[in-house]
């Protein structure tokens, strides 16, 4: 059996550092995630990326395009919210971007289903959706 001597040591060089690559830059990709990063700056598109859920935070970070609300008109949302869902706990009261309603609610369910309660501008529940 004759081989070149040599030839065998770099055909398996090439696979061995496409896979320390690879698994570098899954590694990379999973800290951004974690950390919140998005490795690139969002312009002003009108289209925010929203974080990806967790299970802290189920519906992501608060939106670029959403506004928190408060004084009288975040009291006024989550009463409407609470009275909607009963034994809820309200985990934040803002805008809505989407077009649901003029507002939302993200609360959690009694049971601890993570949901969004959507309140339009006369402080009236449109809809409940679960997650």
């Amino acid at each position: 059996m004759s081989t070149t001597p040599g030839r065998g040591s770099l055909g398996k060089i090439v696979p061995v550092a496409a896979i320390a690559f690879g698994l570098a830059a899954g590694s990379y990709g999973i800290a951004s995630a974690a950390s919140g990063g998005s490795g690139s700056s969002s312009g002003s598109s009108g289209t925010a990326a929203q974080a990806a859920p967790s299970t802290a935070q189920p519906w992501g970070r608060q939106r670029s395009d959403e506004t928190l609300l408060t004084g009288t008109t975040a009291d006024k949302v989550k009463a409407a919210a609470l009275a909607e869902v009963d034994g809820a706990t309200v985990v934040r009261v803002e805008t809505d971007a989407d077009g649901h309603a003029k507002y939302e609610a993200h609360i959690v369910k009694a049971d601890g289903t993570p949901a969004t309660v959507y309140v339009d501008e006369s402080f009236d529940v449109v809809s409940v959706e679960s997650r």
